[in-house]
Order: structure tokens, then C-alpha cells, then sequence
């Protein structure tokens, strides 16, 4: 077990027009007005109606902080300057973004011919976890690892329950809509790089995928950097949440070896109902499939990596946010609180605002 571990995240966000609410193209002039300061790095994403800021690499959680809060000013300043506003939430909770072609980009337009309407209605905004490994097969390790645990930090993450202005039922409809893709969700258990690296060929060869970076399994080795790559959340609504799912997220991967074995049809049934009911309803146990209390599975997660969060000094600091997160909700439970649509969007645009 080790507590030095190294994070950096990417966070997706939406732009909105702020007198219709709607998502609004864009992003290219928000990227050309970000004057992102030292390591921040601000991308376009698959449509122009969402923008993306990855930060350094960061060795404390009090460092990854303060770039998570750096990253959301610059986006909040760049997109009044371009005449919309960011929100962090996981889909566009009145209209849609799209439709294609979303961007310029070529292989954005390979994989609209590819995939076709498919990629209608996208805009799925999630946050993309790193965490340093020394190697391939010690990220493919930690994917093994992880598993179990993927439905309990999608269930922590929802923050997308509305679709085109009507409440979709499900805490994460972005998770569902994300599970369209050919290669994604829960990752397969992997014998090592090798197992890997002919799996993904494999998929590529059906043309199922346009190359390895449509690899979109909620777990997978970075192909540019030495980290493992966790992509199961939403975009929370707060930067503290942002920095408490790294936590945990991080220190699952340091934990170290575990024995437990998930089936995959297990899992999935799990991550459905974690997409569905999130943090406030029941939970699969992905081992077993016995339901509990969606918050008992994650003081379960807290009580596994309170170890290495002890070690790192977080532990206090996540136990108090699932402490206030029972007391206040998800970030589904708190958009499901606002009157209607409109008055939605004001909260997160508020809220994303506020929180830097």
C-alpha cells in the first residue's frame, strides 16, 4: 500500500445560452479565451456545445483542489466572455447537443459516419479520473481491482437525471447514454498487456471502433501517460466532489490486491441499478446481488480505503462529504429539487459559478 500516489482529472462541462437555457456551440471560442494558467489544459470535446479542462499532476489532495477550483474559474470567466455560461451537470437538462457534425475535428467526423445516430444527442459530460501507475500491467491490475467498486462511485457521481427537459427516472442518464457505445462500461478482467492490447486490435478490426481512443471502458490504461484512467462519474456539481472521488478513487488503486471475484452480468445489473437509484435508493452488491442502501455500499468503499486515506490525511475530509452528501443529496436529488427546467439550469449555472 502506498499513499504517495499521483492524480490529475478531466472535467467536462456544458455550455448553455443564457436566456434559452439551451446548449449552445461555443466551445472553439471559449478554448481561444481560456488563458488556462501553468498546467491546466483546456480541450473541445465531441460536440461544440461542451468544453473540457484537464489539470497537472498533482501529488496532495490540497494541490488537485486548488487546480480543480483554478480550472472551473477559468471556464466560468471564458464562457461569459463568449456569451454563455458552463454548467457541470451530466447531460443538457433542456435541449440537446447536436445535431451532428459537431466539429471540425476529422475523426469527430469519422466517427459520426461511423457510429451515425449514434452520436445524435450526446452531450455527455463526465469526469475522467488519472492515477499515476508504474507500468501497463499495474494500471490493467488496478482495473481488475476496481470493479467491484465501479456501480458505488457511479451511484456517488449522478448528477443527470433530466434529458431534453423531462426527468428521465435514472440519477445517471448519462451513464446510460454513454453505455451505447460499442466498447464500453465496466472494463473485462484482464490476464495482463498482452490480453489487452489483443482484445482492443480485435474490436478495432470489426470496426467497432475508428482506434484506441475509442476505447471507452470505465477503466483503461492512458495511452499517453503512465496512469490508469477511471471514467465512471458524472461531473459533479462541486469541486469538492471532484476532489473527493479522486480521493477514492486513488486510493483504491494504491489498496493493493483483492480477492473478491464479480461476475459481468453481476456487475452490469449492478451498474444499471447505480445508474437508476444512485446514492439515494438501493444498491447491488456486485459480488452477490443482495440490495442494501446505496449508502452503506459507500461507507463500505470508505472503510476499504481508510488505510491509505488515513495515511494521506483525506480520510476526515471524505467521511465528512458522505456524511453531508446523506444529509443533502446527490447531485440527481439536488437538481430534482428546483420547480422546473428553467430555474434548473439557473441553479447549476449558479452553482458551477459559485463553487471556484
Amino acid at each position: 500500500m502506498k499513499d504517495d500516489y499521483t492524480v490529475g482529472v478531466e472535467q467536462e462541462f456544458l455550455l448553455v445560452d443564457p436566456g434559452t437555457r439551451r446548449p449552445v456551440a461555443l466551445a472553439p471560442q471559449v478554448r481561444e479565451l481560456s488563458r488556462a494558467p501553468g498546467d491546466l489544459d483546456v480541450q473541445g470535446e465531441l460536440t461544440p456545445f461542451q468544453i473540457e479542462v484537464a489539470t497537472g499532476v498533482c501529488h496532495t489532495s490540497a494541490e488537485l483542489d486548488e487546480q480543480v477550483r483554478a480550472a472551473r474559474r477559468v471556464l466560468v470567466r471564458a464562457a461569459d466572455e463568449a456569451g454563455c455560461r458552463l454548467v457541470a451537470t451530466g447531460m443538457p437538462p433542456i435541449g440537446k447537443a447536436g445535431p451532428p457534425p459537431g466539429t471540425d475535428d476529422p475523426r469527430y467526423h469519422r466517427i459520426e459516419y461511423s457510429h451515425r445516430r449514434l452520436v445524435i444527442g450526446q452531450g455527455a459530460c463526465g469526469l475522467h479520473v488519472h492515477v499515476g501507475v508504474p507500468s501497463k500491467a499495474a494500471a490493467l491490475e488496478a482495473s481488475n481491482r476496481l470493479r467491484t467498486w465501479l456501480p458505488t462511485l457511479l451511484a456517488l457521481s449522478a448528477n443527470s437525471p433530466y434529458q431534453d427537459g423531462e426527468e428521465t427516472g435514472y440519477a445517471s442518464w448519462r451513464s446510460m447514454v454513454w453505455s451505447r457505445w460499442p466498447i464500453s462500461g465496466p472494463p473485462p478482467v484482464w490476464q495482463g498487456p498482452e490480453h489487452y492490447d489483443r482484445t482492443v486490435e480485435a474490436v478495432i478490426a470489426t470496426e467497432a471502433l475508428i482506434d484506441r481512443a475509442m476505447v471507452y471502458w470505465d477503466v483503461r490504461p492512458s495511452a499517453g501517460h503512465p496512469t490508469v484512467e477511471v471514467r465512471v462519474a458524472d461531473i459533479p456539481l462541486l469541486a469538492t466532489e471532484v476532489v473527493v472521488l479522486a480521493e477514492l478513487i486513488g486510493a483504491l488503486v494504491a489498496a493493493g490486491p483483492s480477492e473478491q471475484r464479480v461476475d459481468d452480468a453481476v456487475l452490469r445489473a449492478a451498474y444499471w441499478r447505480a445508474s437508476r437509484d444512485g446514492i439515494d435508493g438501493l444498491a447491488a452488491d456486485p459480488c452477490t446481488g443482495q440490495l442494501s442502501p446505496a449508502f452503506d455500499r459507500a461507507v463500505a468503499l470508505v472503510e476499504h480505503v481508510a488505510p491509505v486515506l488515513r495515511e494521506r490525511g483525506t480520510l476526515s475530509t471524505v467521511e465528512r462529504h458522505i456524511d453531508w452528501l446523506r444529509h443533502n443529496g446527490s447531485g440527481a436529488a439536488r437538481q430534482r429539487r428546483c420547480q422546473d427546467p428553467e430555474s434548473l439550469v439557473d441553479m447549476l449555472i449558479a452553482r458551477t459559478r459559485e463553487d471556484t
